[in-house]
């Protein structure tokens, strides 16, 4: 047995320290995450296509890097990384330690309650283990009165061998063997950003618009709007801009009292997903830009997946930006306005550890909410831009997911969606890798949570364990997304996929039969390149197999920085066209025939608004998804679970009358 005198670090931290003791951990300033992106984008014809759109900052060919402590690393995010959040489990022995870290693997107990029943550090056991915030930069820092409880060469070695939140490493001292979780990090986001000086005096006196939320005169109560596009990471990431900008003082102006009133802080969070992305963008701001140029004192923001993509450019195809930040820093806007209301221009699109949110969001339900529980994804599909607008995989410990969730059922919520761009990969970025199946079972036990939905499955990943732990968790819906986006092996393959039109079906023949009463939605793209009339046909023959409950589709459309935008075999716009009429009509006859089958049957639902159409009616939704109106009080009924005698379908949603 190994004691705590041995110059031992386990294994696990083995796999990082050659990492951490080489040169990329001291990196220069945007270099190298610059020479990685333009290594990574090939073909001048993305460049002839996409003229203005810079190459990304993030690893956009397939077999690049997907470490995110290897891309943080090696740009801004390591340089300018000021503190890390620690938490340890203290042992006498290795051999105790090793079985520790197979039980917060396997997520039988949290990395908390595990040190409040086993640590020997008697000063943090009933504090769940929690260090604190410590400097990176012993050398110059005032850790001295943690020295007590984790001595100075375990902490350098934690944080030279991994700053990622969620890792968990083995390191000796001469207290004993310490479990170490990297909880959080804490970055100066401002270094990080690039800053332009406005040129002339009057260009940055305008930037004082946010100096009543900023300075010290507080003498004008500002107002601000926030326009969202896109999918539900964005409305996610629109609910943590809101909540930054609010505890700033600044008020959302309400869409009805507030009609004839122009903002002083416009907020736009864009999407990069189809075409003509970038013109909606610059179509929307070019009224508030002009307001700048009449003279207007008012603060233009963009933020999101476009931003991402177009970096400083933005700023050069319109001036009169104040802000331009990638979704990265969607809960750190606060610290960026400091440099605008000095008149400057910023843009932070550079890769950096996800943080924990310095301020609650402004939730839009108070029914409903949104929970990240991974950034970004690894794939390298030909057609998609999210990789590079939103980088590699960042999972969040599972401690903060489950304290987040508990917050909310705190506040009343009843229902919590746990969101990533692929969420089926949760974990497997962490030291030692997770499961989400095991993070499903933890979320799903939660007190008080009635509800639980998840988005967005790959097939790729999506395991079986999945849908046993949705079968077996009472909170979890019986609801499933996994975009398929074709039916066809051959474009499959050319899409770069990584599965099968076979391994698709397995995964939906599980569901079938686990729980037979199971929803399936799905995504599709028609008139990809290279696509021949008998791809399109094995896609609908999919559908037709399947019988989706609902299909989000779409025509290939060519996105800038993804390999597919360069290939000659596209597809005329006719083509396309004509593919996506024809399956439209497939999914609204399939939508239609899996809700008729709830006809004349009582089913659960959670109100969560009025119907808008008809003030008299509330809507809510079954565990399946469908949306179901019937009549009611909202004031009465909202968050409430109601049963529901089903006496209407349609394609889209249900109707009927709330029995006892």
């Amino acid at each position: 047995m190994r004691t705590h005198d041995a110059p031992i670090v386990a294994c696990l931290s083995c796999i990082f320290l050659a990492l951490a003791n080489t040169s990329a951990y001291v990196p220069q300033y945007r270099s190298s995450t610059t020479q990685l992106s333009m290594a990574s984008v090939s073909d001048t014809d993305t460049k002839e296509q996409f003229p203005l759109t810079p190459p990304s900052k993030y690893p956009t060919a397939r077999g690049a890097t997907v470490d995110s402590r290897q891309i943080v690393a090696s740009g801004a995010g390591r340089q300018h990384l000021t503190a890390v959040r620690l938490a340890h489990i203290l042992f006498a022995s290795q051999d105790l330690a090793d079985e520790a870290l197979r039980k917060l693997r396997t997520a039988e107990m949290s990395f908390e309650e595990l040190a409040g029943q086993i640590s020997a550090c008697t000063e943090t056991r009933d504090k769940g283990g929690e260090i604190g915030w410590i400097s990176v930069d012993e050398s110059n820092s005032n850790n001295e009165h943690l020295d007590l409880l984790m001595p100075p060469e375990a902490r350098e070695l934690a944080i030279q061998i991994t700053t990622k939140p969620g890792d968990i490493v083995l390191v000796p001292s001469s207290r004993g063997v310490h479990l170490v979780q990297t909880v959080d990090v804490m970055a100066d986001v401002r270094k990080m950003a690039f800053i332009k000086e406005r040129k002339s005096k009057a260009a940055r006196a305008r930037g004082g618009v946010l100096s009543g939320a900023l300075g010290s005169d507080g003498s004008k109560p500002l107002t601000y709007k926030l326009e969202t596009m896109g999918c539900q990471m964005n409305l996610a990431d629109s609910e943590r801009i809101e909540g930054q900008l609010q505890s700033l003082g600044i008020r959302r102006l309400d869409p009805i009292t507030d009609k004839k009133i122009d903002p002083d802080v416009v907020v736009l969070n864009t999407c990069s997903i189809r075409e003509h992305a970038e013109s909606k963008v610059y179509s929307y701001l070019g009224p508030h830009a002009k307001r700048k140029r009449d003279g207007e004192d008012v603060a233009i923001i963009v933020a999101g997946c476009v931003a991402q993509q177009e970096g400083e450019a933005l700023l050069r195809r319109v001036p009169e930006v104040d802000l331009v930040m990638g979704p990265q820093y969607a809960n750190r806007i606060a610290d960026l306005l400091e440099d605008v209301s000095n008149g400057n221009q910023v843009v932070a699109t550079e890769a950096t550890h996800i943080m924990e949110d310095s301020s609650k969001p402004r939730r839009q339900s108070t029914t409903c909410a949104w929970v990240n529980v991974i950034y970004g994804c690894n794939e390298r599909c030909a057609f998609c831009i999210v990789p590079t607008t939103r980088g590699v995989e960042q999972s969040r410990p599972a401690e903060s997911i489950v304290e987040e969730v508990e917050g909310l059922i705190e506040q009343g919520f009843k229902e919590v969606t746990l969101l990533g761009q692929n969420i089926d990969a949760y974990g497997r970025d962490m030291v030692p890798k997770r499961k989400f199946s095991d993070l499903l079972r933890a979320v799903g036990s939660i007190p008080g949570l009635k509800r639980l939905r998840f988005v967005t499955s790959h097939p790729k990943y999506m395991s079986l364990g999945v849908v046993d732990a949705v079968a077996e968790t009472p909170a979890a819906c019986e609801n499933f997304h996994i975009p398929f986006q074709s039916g066809s092996d051959t474009i499959l393959q050319t899409m770069g996929r990584g599965h099968t039109r076979e391994k698709y079906l397995h995964i939906v023949n599980r569901i079938r039969s686990r729980l037979p009463e199971a929803s399936i939605t799905a995504d599709v793209i028609v008139g990809f390149p290279g696509e021949t009339e008998e791809d399109f046909q094995d896609t609908l023959s999919l559908m037709e197999e399947v019988k989706f409950d609902s299909v989000n589709t779409a025509a290939y459309s060519p996105r800038p920085n993804t390999p597919a935008a360069t290939w000659e075999n596209q597809l005329d716009d006719a083509t396309k066209q004509d593919r996506l009429q024809r399956i439209n009509v497939l999914v609204k006859q399939h939508a239609a025939e899996r809700r008729a089958r709830l006809l004349g049957r009582t089913v659960e639902v959670l109100v969560e608004e009025r119907n808008v159409r008809i003030p008299t009616q509330v809507m809510g939704r079954t565990t399946q998804g469908y949306i179901v109106y019937c009549e009611g009080d909202i004031d009465v009924l909202r968050g409430e679970l109601v049963n529901v005698e089903i006496e209407l379908t349609k394609q889209f949603h249900l109707a009927g009358t709330i029995v006892p």
